[in-house]
């Protein structure tokens, strides 16, 4: 069933704080260098060759720091409907029993690069003991593929995806411009803001005022909540007083303005005066939207 390429370099994944994928902190004790032991369910039926198999590669696998969960790479397996099968040890150095969710778990290539990518629900692995090992395999479909990718022979890991905190993400332009206390607000206004469902991109208000020459400027938080960067050429505006009446629309030509995934960039825009469509807009409260 499994191989034992000496050649084959090590597929141990970064371990991670164990608060990353369960969202839960847990005490830290004890010291660094932690072994974790194979853990196979008693009612799990698995052939005498597969538990030594599991074993070996689990005494293989790097010791952990308290508190840390990791993947280790068995065995990479294309199926023939062409799915990738890529058999692991979930390993964990907590203290207390884990229970995973659903949960998404990258295939990396030799160069850390994302080959593929699943949400599996975790919940069927059951309980975990503490600084224990679970064999678990994980079926990537050719749609779940990074397109055009080999499956390697070599070098490749499995690696829990760790959502990173939504941050601010500055144009160069208003790096250079805006004052320290004005990145701070709006540091404090991104990491406040309601969180986006995954996928989710939206347009989020900050100010809308008059200029000198009564042009309606609106500033707004463009929020990409996916993971992926997204590349806008056009950005089509509405604008809504306190009325509820629709002020202003019209669509902005941004040169590919860029938002990072999982970030929120600030941007203005400025519609002049000779499409303000109500003489004396309510401006103490406001909306935005996109329109078609």
């Amino acid at each position: 069933m499994f191989g034992f390429s000496k050649k084959d370099k090590k597929r141990e994944s970064e371990a991670i704080d164990a608060q990353d994928v369960l969202g839960e902190t847990a005490e830290t004790t004890g010291e660094d260098g932690i072994e974790t032991e194979l853990y196979i369910p008693d009612n799990r039926e698995i052939a005498h060759e597969d538990r030594y198999i599991y074993a070996f590669h689990n005494s293989q696998s790097p010791k952990l720091k308290p508190n840390q969960l990791s993947l280790y790479g068995v065995e990479l397996t294309e199926l023939r409907n062409g799915s990738i099968s890529a058999t692991g040890l979930i390993r964990s150095s907590v203290e207390k029993p884990v229970k995973f969710g659903n949960t998404t778990i990258l295939l990396l290539g030799p160069g850390k690069e994302v080959l593929a990518r699943k949400e599996f629900d975790l919940s069927r692995a059951g309980s975990i003991p503490p600084k224990a090992a679970r064999p678990w395999k994980f079926i990537f479909t050719r749609e779940e593929m990074t397109a055009g990718m080999e499956i390697p022979s070599h070098g490749w890991s499995l690696a829990f995806e760790v959502k990173k905190k939504h941050q601010l993400d500055l144009e160069a332009s208003w790096e250079k411009s805006i004052a320290d206390d004005t990145k701070k607000n709006l540091q404090k206004i991104v990491e406040n803001a309601a969180p986006l469902k995954p996928g989710e991109m939206n347009f989020m208000g900050l100010e809308a005022k008059r200029n000198e020459n009564a042009d309606l400027v609106v500033t707004i938080l463009l929020r990409n909540g996916t993971s992926k960067n997204i590349t806008l050429e056009q950005v089509p505006l509405g604008v809504q007083d306190a009325d509820g009446e629709e002020i202003a629309k019209g669509s902005f030509k941004v040169n590919s303005l860029t938002i990072k995934a999982n970030t929120s960039k600030p941007w203005s825009f400025v519609f002049p005066a000779s499409m303000i469509q109500k003489e004396q807009p309510n401006l103490s409260s406001w909306k935005v939207y996109p329109i078609q």
